[in-house]
């Protein structure tokens, strides 16, 4: 029952700090759209890299505990999925904007909804912050004894 009890509030941490960094990407995007005039897939693009930023390092030290990996490597990792995030929510907002004429705003939040559950914790849980297996081992053998 702890496992799963772990598993929940790990989700809901996670879901916490993607909202956070919903709020940076959002409100970027939007300065960045509607108030300097930028067109909208670069300024969904920058909100994005903002939003990544800041769910990269809340996400290393307060959800998945990852203090103890090299920073290095998490980074390549998170590089590596936030890449695809970036792409995902940039292209996706940008064909479902296209498609459909609604705003690039409502848009860009069905997107994100989507990419969020589907492709970002997915993946920040299994390959970005997953811990080396000696290190899961040890509170399951501790807890044993």
């Amino acid at each position: 029952m702890g496992k799963i009890r772990n598993e929940i509030l790990t989700f809901a941490k996670a879901q916490l700090t993607a909202q956070v960094a919903t709020i940076v990407d959002f409100g970027m995007t939007i300065f960045l759209a509607e108030a300097c005039g930028m067109w909208y897939a670069y300024a969904t693009f920058l909100g994005a890299v903002s939003g990544g930023i800041v769910n990269c390092c809340l996400n290393y030290r307060w959800v998945f505990h990852a203090e103890g990996q090299k920073k290095k490597y998490v980074a390549l990792r998170y590089f590596l999925v936030w890449t695809g995030s970036i792409l995902l929510n940039t292209l996706g907002t940008y064909a479902l904007t296209e498609l459909s004429g609604t705003s690039y705003i409502i848009m860009k939040a069905l997107v994100a909804v989507i990419v969020g559950i589907v492709w970002n914790y997915q993946m920040q849980r299994f390959f970005v912050f997953r811990h080396p297996k000696s290190q899961q081992a040890e509170p399951e053998a501790e807890s044993m004894a």
